[in-house]
């Protein structure tokens, strides 16, 4: 239809009626767009004028306050909502008739901007759609507003232009189960022709493309801007989004970020706007970006070119982010520490109150009736014997008839009944249960008022006092161990209950009621006339009147969870009635209908109490009934002519769903129909909804009265019933904005983000009402400021039970002026309502304390952000009344986290579209950022009694991770604005002014070293070996004469029997063997390079000796995994070709491997080098041994793949290899009589050199256990070191870990087979790492109790330069622990803290200094050293040092940089290596063996792997220390950084349904102890993430499998 103006058109009434219907329908999704467009037009077809406006905005007449008038706004719409006809016919009579009362006046455009093909598909007729949301319980329909709805699409529109780049999270199939692979991935836009992409992409002429401006990609519009088109892989029908892409990569090659290895830093802040590219009209750019398939081309740290989805991805997450955020702030409080997070400065924009102070508003005097009962009970008694044949109340069953009525003479003798049976017959005569005053709890169902009315009046009567409870379902319900608690601390031991209820707890198989979680021991006793024995003809119930003893207890839920108990008074309760009976001008034998819950609040003022006060018969609705015909209640208020009904804006929503299944419903009976929900400022639109529908049946408007209550101060305000029609309602129409600050404003200007509040009536009779300010000292409000309504009055509560401090800070409060004085002697209770009195004394609400959200120093309300979030096309995707809002506490700010429950048949990518537009209304039109927003799969989100969502136990699933999403969409990036400053770098002060510093402090330079080699002595054996025999292979010939039979070597199998063993002798003539092999098989020369590819065992040391014995220089390689071939034999083959090889020796097995079908599809088999078998070695002795010419001659090459995934080989001489053994020799003190256990890899490092070399070199025997025969038998290793009284060991943190959980459960039959470990003296972890002191406390505490001593664990540390540069030993003090501060290690600064302190990183000494090694501390960039206790890279230097990198292409520049650095300063003489680990050294009180004070060496990580975010330097395991604490299911992390956005990897032990648990608490744990925003969530499965042989994490090698979509994650988070 063409936009015409609705403007001053009279529609009749049934016109009205009939397009309010047509609204419902079409917003419920009964009808098609095209349809409601079709009966809309034939409806006021005739009432339309004919020439057009000029602008076509639909503006509402009304008076303007001075200056309010604001320029029409252009409306863009295919329809004008029947709300805006009808708000326009309320606003006509608003200006009409407001002589008398100041009103709130507002102008009012509409700016519907949503086009047709969007709106809610045709769904399954509405009967069945009836069916199925009532049967799901949903919570109340409070948040309806037609006017918001538009408001936020017409705020959504606004984003059209400017699109919010969302990359949609990856899912594993198995999490999706309706959507394809293309619902969440972008399209392949390489298909379409480039020239049809670009060109149509210019000439659609809309301004964005022609300026340029980044358009993403057309899947992430769709998206978010949901169009119709199906997302297909083929861009052929897609050829607008294929320019769109098109036009990305444009604008990626105009701006130059090409490089993508080393990109812009997204996570700083940006001050420039989203980059503008100047393009001539219509003309196209050619694109330099190259892009394989969908994906821009990017490159890993090593230049490796990587093409995949994944990269696309983040490639848009960074171009997203790099949009600038709210600008940044400029003050900071102190963190106690340098880190400084920025505080939210006040904006000087902001509104302030600038009323005068308001004064207390008086509620009219509650005037004395001379017949009013001077209590309740006497009122029953009253009533019970005057009238026992009037009706009391009726109640109804599933159909909807009559169950049963229950007369005012029944009430009163069973009630009396009740109160004889409490106090006499439980218990025995000398000792009752039961005394006047104690609390019993009433346990009734919802649908049986009469039984609980009976208990609750049979207490009364009793003087006891009721606490009303819910039915706790089950022994786990939400809510009830908290219900539990308030029973307990009532001091409650009886329940109260009906038969059928009893009948159906949850009961033990003995047939009694367990007790409940969190529940004391209680008593069930049955309150039904048949079970209770006849009160005695002369008892009587003590009538008094009503005095200040507790009548009953309200249980109260808080926003945290926890229950409290608010007790009314006797005095409370009946001045409460009284002030219900004046202000709703009840009278005797009126019919009333209640569909409220009886139990508590309104539904228990009215229904139960105030109805007997006054002889009213009360009908009321069951929620069952509800649920099954949402029309009863409306029906019985026709059957009965009820004056009076209690109902909540759900139940008038759903009558007006279901409306027109009836016929003759005549609502003019009606006097006053009380909305107890009606302090929800959303409740407006259903009572507006509702009258518009029922005017014609009756209803009239001055009918509706909305109430507001609380369980503190009962009912605050309520609208009272008018005979005048002609006074219409207060409303206002508020800035939203004015109120997150605080302040009314009435709306002007921006028409999307306000707030309709209707009136909750007048203060009650007899009380007096101000509002105070929420926080802080109770000041009085000023008359255009929001506070917190209080109340002065009797009928109120008058505390928490058994809180006495919680009680003063609600219920004794004193208002103040603003000088101090307080307003009034009496105190005053705080309702717990936020709002306002406004002119004539009117009460208006616009939230609650419980459901305020401070964020940045802005106050939001929950319902208002749920309203706008149901405002985004509902219907489709979520449900309804299922949505929960609350705020958690991250990093000093609450954030907003929204949780709905997802309709089982939408889409993925529906979902996401939905998640994505919420973010953008709720930015809009609250101007806050949502940081997570959560779709659960439909009933799972905990409920009240009555189908509500609970609120804090959804909070707490959520913060506790038990939720199970099916979708998250995380935005730390936008929401959290008050993260430190990026730390920026300082020019480096130069080495000498460090030095010079150093000294003037009194700190001496960091350096130590181990014992001199030279002066230690040794026995004569040993001296000979160091003297006479340079090479280890002359020491091998020397022991195979001197001690031939000596053994050397015990091999054990997985059952812990010897394999394989070799004497001096055996492993003499092995190796002769092999060299004659290499030399006449191979003809191999001397110096030439072999690789042993062999498992661990004896082939590989005798190999090792064979190729010293030919001359050749050995390479020991892992061999491949028979069931992996395909990942590890290219491993296998470059080792081979690097070293360059020109022989491979070994076993039949592996040869046969080595050229099988399977080694073909992975390598290229033909270029192997010649492959020589050992297993059939020559029976032939060597002509002679081979005997180098210089000590400094290569000995063996040592290759190793490093954590950050490259592959290294050191040079090791003849003379390094000699004094290493040494070395360890002396540390260790090794002789041939010990005998040491040794469960390592010996592929590399100190590994190699334990298995193959020392035994050789000190005569000890090593019993050797190959670390892949413990995945077998996890307790080979121990036994072993048992069994043969080992008394140093040496494994991997591989093998420890095993141990550590393969054992845990095992240690008594351990002990049992005898297994004892108190001989072991060190038991060292071989490791290139900083020490995992969690890891080796837990072994130590876990084998305790078999003998091991703590003392014994400690650590070593080698790395690539020097192999080994500290182990334990045995000699020397224990290893120490001190605590850092993880702060000011991220700024290279060492601080010691205590343990315990927040913060805080324990740091183990890795082990003690070899002999013969020097370190000092040096810095990295300046290479100058420095001071003790300062952080700086550790460099060594030692004669076992590596000599340098094998290289093919002899990079030279390296290798002198890393074994040859000279310090800039100082001591610039000698030479040092490099290790590219970070540490420091500290001096300890402890003394060495040699007498002087010990230097422990602190190693804190390697700069290789170091991340540089924000200007700061994070190590990797820091970071997934935190994510592991994190969530029990999280077995092992890892971190990288890819464009400066992180990206941290969880390995999943659970259910993929807990996947997308874990991306918030990891993305709030890492905020919270680290500062960082995540970027990527990665869930894996177990053993995802590689690790080394040593027990690292390979996290570069898993950077490129994520990169290149290799990694099969469960899940993929893009936080935004």
């Amino acid at each position: 239809m063409a936009d015409r103006s609705l403007e001053g058109m009279a529609l009749p009434l049934e016109v009205r009626a009939r397009l309010a219907e047509l609204e419902l329908e079409l917003s419920e999704g009964d009808i098609t767009q095209k349809g409601y467009e079709k009966k809309r037009s034939k409806l006021i077809g005739a009432y339309l004028p004919q020439p057009p406006t000029a602008n076509g905005a639909a503006v509402v007449r009304c008076r303007l306050q001075p200056g309010e008038g604001v320029p029409r706004r252009p409306f863009r719409s295919t329809h004008i909502g029947v709300c805006d006809i009808r708000e326009a016919a309320a606003r006509e009579r608003v200006a009409s008739a407001a002589g008398n009362r100041p009103l709130f006046y507002f102008r009012f455009g509409v700016d519907q901007a949503l086009p047709q093909e969007r709106r809610a598909p045709v769904t399954p007729s509405s009967a069945s759609r009836y069916h199925r949301r009532r049967s799901s319980g949903s919570r109340d329909e409070r948040y309806r507003s037609d006017v918001h709805t538009e408001a936020v699409q017409a705020a959504l529109a606004k984003h059209k232009e400017r699109k919010m780049a969302v990359p949609m999270p990856s899912k594993r199939r198995s999490l999706v189960v309706q959507t394809s692979m293309d619902a969440y991935t972008p399209p392949d836009t390489s298909s379409g022709s480039e020239d049809e992409g670009s060109v149509q992409g210019d000439s659609q002429g809309t301004p964005t493309s022609s300026q340029g401006s980044i358009n993403m990609e057309h899947w992430i519009s769709q998206a978010i801007h949901g169009s119709t088109t199906s997302t297909t892989s083929s861009s052929s029908t897609q050829s607008g989004g294929s320019g769109a892409a098109h036009r990305l990569a444009d604008v990626m090659a105009q701006t130059h970020i090409e490089n993508h290895s080393a990109p812009p830093d997204v996570t700083t802040y940006t001050s420039e706007h989203s980059i503008q590219v100047e393009r001539p009209q219509g003309s196209t750019t050619s694109r330099t970006a190259p892009k394989y398939g969908n994906a821009e081309l990017m490159e890993t740290g090593d230049g490796v070119p990587v093409s995949s989805r994944v990269s696309a991805k983040i490639q848009q997450l960074v171009n997203t982010l790099k949009r600038p955020k709210r600008p940044p702030l400029r003050e900071f409080f102190v963190d106690d520490f340098e880190e400084l997070l920025e505080v939210q400065q006040p904006d000087p924009n902001q509104p302030k109150p600038e009323g005068a102070q308001m004064l207390a508003t008086r509620g009219e005097q509650l005037g004395v009736v001379t017949n009013w009962p001077p209590s309740l009970e006497a009122a029953l008694q009253r009533w019970g014997t005057i009238s026992p044949k009037a009706p009391c109340l009726t109640t109804m069953d599933t159909n909807g008839k009559p169950l049963y009525i229950l007369t005012y003479g029944k009430l009163w003798t069973r009630s009396m009944k009740v109160a004889y049976n409490i106090l006499h017959k439980l218990g025995t005569k000398q000792e009752p249960m039961v005394r006047p005053g104690d609390r019993v709890a009433l346990v009734f169902p919802n649908n049986d008022p009469a039984a609980f009315m009976v208990a609750f009046y049979g207490c009364l009567l009793a003087e006891v006092v009721p606490v009303p409870i819910e039915v706790p379902l089950t022994r786990k319900d939400a809510g009830s161990q908290q219900i539990g608690f308030l029973l307990g601390s009532c001091g409650v031991t009886v329940a109260l209950t009906s038969d059928a209820c009893h009948k159906g707890l949850p009961k033990s198989p003995t047939g009694e009621i367990p007790q409940f979680k969190g529940w004391p021991k209680l008593l069930w006793f049955v309150t039904e006339s048949k079970h209770l024995s006849k009160p005695p003809r002369d008892w009587f119930p003590h009538i008094k009147d009503a005095n200040n003893d507790t009548a009953y207890i309200e249980y109260k839920t808080c926003k945290d969870g926890s229950v409290l108990g608010v007790t009314v008074t006797r005095i409370a309760l009946l001045t409460h009635c009284q002030a219900l009976t004046q202000a709703c001008s009840y009278t005797e034998a009126e019919t009333i209908v209640n569909v409220l819950d009886f139990k508590k609040d309104v539904g228990l003022w009215h229904g139960i109490l105030t109805s007997v006060m006054n002889m009213m018969h009360v009908i009321s609705i069951p929620y069952s009934l509800m649920k099954v015909n949402p029309l009863s209640w409306i029906q019985k208020v026709c059957q009965y002519k009820a004056k009076v009904a209690c109902v909540k804006s759900r139940d008038m929503h759903w009558a007006l769903v279901a409306h027109r299944d009836q016929r003759d419903v005549n609502l003019s009976s009606l006097r006053m129909l009380i909305v107890a929900d009606g302090a929800n400022p959303w409740s407006i639109s259903s009572c507006d909804a509702f009258l518009n529908v029922f005017q014609s049946k009756g209803l009239r408007q001055e009918v509706i009265c909305p109430c507001a209550s609380s369980p503190e101060a009962l009912t605050v305000a309520i609208r009272r019933p008018t005979d005048d029609s002609n006074q219409p309602p207060g409303r206002g129409v508020l800035s939203m904005h004015g109120l997150t600050y605080g302040v009314i404003r009435v709306d002007s200007e921006e028409k999307l983000s306000v707030l309709t509040v209707q009136d909750v009536g007048l203060v009650m009779p007899g009380a007096i009402m101000c509002s105070v300010k929420p926080d802080g000292i109770p000041q009085l409000c000023r008359t255009d400021e929001i506070g917190e309504l209080c109340v002065c009055a009797v009928a109120t509560g008058t505390s928490y039970y058994g809180l006495s401090g919680m009680t003063k800070n609600t219920f004794e409060v004193f208002p103040m002026t603003s000088s101090g004085a307080p307003i009034s002697e009496y105190p005053f209770i705080r309702t717990g309502l936020l709002g306002f009195v406004g002119p004539g004394g009117l009460v208006f609400v616009v939230g609650k304390m419980d459901g305020l959200m401070v964020v940045s120093g802005r106050r939001h309300n929950a319902d208002d952000i749920v309203a706008t979030a149901l405002a985004v096309e509902p219907m489709k995707f979520v449900y309804r009344g299922r949505i929960a809002v609350f705020s958690v506490t991250v990093l000093h700010d609450e954030r907003i986290v929204i949780v709905a429950e997802q309709r089982p048949d939408s889409t993925e990518e529906d979902s996401f579209q939905w998640m994505s537009r919420v973010l953008q209304a709720i930015d809009s039109i609250h101007q806050v950022g949502v940081y997570c927003l959560a779709l659960v799969p439909a009933n799972t989100l905990p409920k009240t009694p009555l189908g509500g969502i609970h609120l804090s136990e959804t909070k707490q699933l959520f913060l506790e991770g038990s939720l199970h999403p099916c979708n998250v969409l995380m935005c730390p990036h936008t929401c959290v604005t008050n993260l430190p400053k990026p730390r920026q770098k300082q020019p480096e002060i130069g080495p000498a002014s460090v030095m010079v510093g150093n000294l003037v402090s009194g700190k001496r330079i960091a350096q130590a070293s181990g014992r001199d080699l030279g002066q230690i002595e040794d026995n004569d054996q040993a001296r000979k070996v160091r003297t006479e025999f340079l090479f280890l292979s002359e020491v091998l010939q020397w022991r195979a004469q001197t001690t031939p039979d000596h053994l050397l070597y015990t091999l054990l199998n997985c059952r812990g029997t010897i394999a394989n063993s070799l004497t001096c002798v055996q492993l003499h003539k092995r190796a002769e063997k092999i060299a004659v092999m290499l030399m006449e098989r191979g003809h191999l020369q001397d110096g030439d390079h072999v690789a042993l590819v062999y498992p661990p065992g004896i082939d590989l040391i005798a190999a090792f000796y064979g190729c010293l014995y030919a001359g050749c220089v050995p390479i020991t390689v892992r061999p491949p995994h028979p069931q992996n071939i395909a990942t590890t034999l290219p491993t296998v083959k470059m080792i081979v070709e690097v070293s360059r090889s020109a022989c491979l020796m070994t076993t039949q097995l592996i040869c046969k491997l080595l050229r099988s079908r399977e080694a073909a599809a992975a390598v290229d088999v033909r270029t192997w080098p010649l492959i020589l078998d050992t297993d059939d070695l020559p029976k032939k002795r060597p002509a002679q041994i081979y005997k180098p010419s210089n000590p400094d001659t290569l000995a063996y090459l040592d290759f190793s793949v490093s954590t950050t995934g490259m592959l290294a080989g050191v040079k090791m001489s003849h003379a390094a290899t000699s004094a290493f053994c040494r070395s360890i020799k002396l540390q260790c003190e090794l002789y041939p009589s010990r005998e040491v256990a040794i469960c390592l890899d010996p592929y590399c490092g100190l590994g190699f050199v334990l298995w193959c070399l020392c035994s050789v070199y000190s005569g000890h025997q090593s019993i050797l256990i190959p670390p892949s025969e413990l995945e077998t038998n996890p307790a080979l290793w121990l036994l072993a070191v048992s069994q043969y009284k080992v008394r140093d060991t040496f494994c991997s943190y591989s093998v420890m870990e095993l141990c550590t959980k393969g054992l845990g459960s095992q240690t008594e039959s351990l002990k049992a087979r005898g297994l004892d470990l108190s001989r072991v003296r060190t038991c060292v972890v071989v490791a290139e790492e900083r020490p995992r002191i969690a890891l080796t406390q837990s072994f130590s505490k876990l084998f305790k109790d078999l003998g091991l001593h703590p003392r014994a664990v400690s650590t070593s540390f080698g790395c690539r330069v020097n192999l080994a540069i500290c182990l334990q030993g045995t000699s020397g003090p224990d290893p120490t622990t001190v605590y850092v501060d993880m702060r000011a290690l991220r700024h290279d600064r060492v601080r010691l803290v205590e343990r315990g302190s927040p913060h805080s990183l324990p740091l183990m000494e890795s082990g003690k200094i070899l002999p013969g090694v020097r370190i000092i501390i040096a810095n990295p960039e300046t290479k100058g050293p420095l001071g003790d206790s300062h952080l700086g890279e550790i460099w060594v230097h030692s004669a076992h040092n590596a000599s340098g990198y094998f290289t093919i292409y002899g990079d030279e520049s390296l290798q002198s940089d890393h074994f040859n650095s000279r310090l800039s300063f100082g001591d610039t003489q000698t030479i040092w290596a490099r290790t590219g680990y970070l540490g420091f050294l500290r001096r300890t009180e402890l003394t060495d063996a040699n007498g002087e004070r010990h230097d422990a060496l602190y190693v804190v990580g390697a700069l290789d792997e170091a991340m540089e975010l924000r200007g700061m330097r994070y190590h990797p395991i820091d970071i997934e220390t935190s994510v592991i604490r994190a969530h029990k299911s999280v077995t092992e992390c890892a971190v990288f950084t890819w464009t400066n956005l992180l990206v941290v990897v969880v390995e999943l032990d659970g259910s993929e349904q807990e996947a997308l648990d874990l991306v918030p608490l990891v993305t709030n744990v890492v905020l919270e102890e680290h500062y960082l925003i995540v970027g990527v969530v990665v869930v894996v499965d177990i053993g995802v993430i590689p690790i080394n042989s040593r027990g690292e994490k390979q996290r570069m090698h898993l950077r490129d499998g994520f990169l290149a979509d290799q990694l099969d994650p469960i899940y993929v988070a893009y936080n935004m």
